[in-house]
Formats: C-alpha cells, structure tokens, sequence
C-alpha cells in the first residue's frame, strides 16, 4: 500500500529512503515500470519485455547506494539501465524491425488500432518507418527513441546515457535526417498523428 509519504516524494528520496528501507524501493517500480515496459515492448517486442524491465528494476535496487541524489527524477537513471539491457538485444531489435518493416504488421500498434482504414494507411507508414529505425546506428535510435517513445528531453537522455546534451543534439539530427530521407521527407510524428486520427 501506497502512504501519502510515498506519493509526494521525488524518486531521490525514495531511493534514499529505500537504502534502509528496501522495500520502499517498490514505490519507484510502481511509479515508472508500466512506461518503461511500454518504452521496452516498443524496441524488443513483448516477449522480451518483461525480462529487460525486471532486469533493469533490479540492477537499480542494487545500484540505489551509487544514484546522485541531487537528481529528484530517476526516470533518465532507470531508462539509461534498460537501454543497456537493450543494446545486449541490438539483433532482437534490428530484426523485429527488419520483419515490420516486410509485414506491415506492428503487434504493439495493432491491438490498438480499430479501424480497417487507418490500418491500411499506418501499415505502409509502420514498414517505412521500421525500416528507417533498423537502418539507424544503435547510438542514434536509443537518442531517438528516448525522445520520441520515452518521452525525456535532451538533459534527461544525456543523464540515461551518460553523454553530452551536445551529443545527444547531433545524434539527434542525424537520426531524423536519416529517418525523414527514408520516409520521402515526411516527418515521421505527423505518420504516427494521422494514424492515430484516421
């Protein structure tokens, strides 16, 4: 059970707390393992899932002495982790998009779309962009990634990978550079706005 103590505090002091009391490092699981599981099925697909968010819980629980405390927000921390966990399914990722990319067929996306047509449209849209994501380096789509499905901005990518704001601005471009030359110019979020209206 979740006490008003618990809902107020930022992931720092969870964590803090958490190094004399371990079991309140759940409160951290409960607050960021569903967008993080979203985030991880979205580059290694379900299967996979489950196994890298747990990994990535418990590597953290057991670097919690080691988090910087002047960071209130642990979500770059614990992204930074999985996208490790990740890079050991760079394969896994590569070929679950080489196989969008031949099928059309996105299992993630497909439970949500309802309508025949916006299927239809999104499919050809899925492949292209499938095929855009696999052809990234792995160093451009984690920064990618991170912004477009995780949601973090450029300070909290640089925290999850351990790079320069900088850095994570060039890989940037060139990952949208490369992304809106394979989708024939096309920006890529306005594909994922009109499915989603369609």
């Amino acid at each position: 059970m979740i006490t008003d103590t618990e809902r107020v505090s930022t992931d720092a002091e969870v964590i803090q707390r958490s190094r004399q009391e371990p079991a309140a490092f759940s409160t951290l699981f409960d607050r960021h393992a569903p967008a993080l599981h979203r985030y991880v099925t979205r580059r290694l697909g379900d299967s996979l899932a489950d196994d890298v968010v747990a990994e990535a819980f418990l590597a953290a629980f057991r670097r919690r002495d080691r988090y910087d405390l002047s960071h209130a927000d642990a979500r770059p921390w614990l992204y930074g982790i999985a996208a490790n966990l990740i890079g050991k399914h760079r394969r896994t990722e590569v070929r679950t998009y080489q196989a969008l990319a031949r099928t059309g067929v996105d299992d993630v996306v497909e439970s949500y779309a309802d309508r025949v047509e916006s299927r239809v449209s999104a499919s050809a849209a899925h492949r292209d962009l499938a095929r855009a994501l696999a052809a990234l380096t792995p160093d451009e789509r984690d920064v990618l990634l991170m912004i477009a499905w995780a949601d973090l901005g450029y300070e909290e990518v640089a925290v999850a990978l351990g790079i320069p704001v900088g850095t994570v601005r060039s890989r940037l471009h060139r990952a949208r550079k490369k992304t809106r030359a394979a989708l024939g110019g096309t920006d890529p979020t306005q594909i994922a706005e009109e499915a989603e209206d369609g």
